[in-house]
């Protein structure tokens, strides 16, 4: 269930990355990142339809390989939450401090539910303990 919830939530994400919150994301864009901030929300929005697509559609081996692939994902992106901690940047009703680090966790939630959901996780465990 976890996995599904996330695909959904992921494809949501990226749709609003290219319709409707597309501002709103591009605001969260930090000012040192190198590239036009239109650019990575739109390309960081198809990323996540894909990415939750992946999650709903993937079987198997590939399942565990998606969780990976996503739980990366979010530790890329970690840096940005970060700037928006530090640099006070406002979005998505994140308009205080206390709000903008309490955002912080919950991304090591979603890496944990990545591999957790995709059975990543226990893979990866099952593997070390043969070696």
């Amino acid at each position: 269930m976890g996995r599904i919830a996330l695909g959904a939530i992921l494809i949501f994400a990226g749709i609003s990355h290219l319709t409707f919150a597309r501002e709103e994301f591009q605001a969260q864009v930090p000012g040192w990142f190198p590239l036009d901030e239109d650019l990575v929300v739109v390309g960081s929005g198809l990323v996540e339809i894909t990415l939750g697509g992946s999650l709903l559609l993937a079987r198997g081996r590939r399942r565990i390989q998606v969780g990976w692939i996503v739980a990366a994902f979010f530790v890329i992106i970690f840096p940005g939450n970060i700037a928006q901690y530090l640099e006070r940047t406002d979005g998505f009703g994140l308009d205080t401090d206390a709000k903008r680090l309490a955002r912080l966790p919950g991304q090591v939630g979603l890496v944990l539910l990545a591999l957790w959901s995709t059975g990543a996780w226990r893979a990866w465990r099952e593997g070390r303990r043969r070696d």
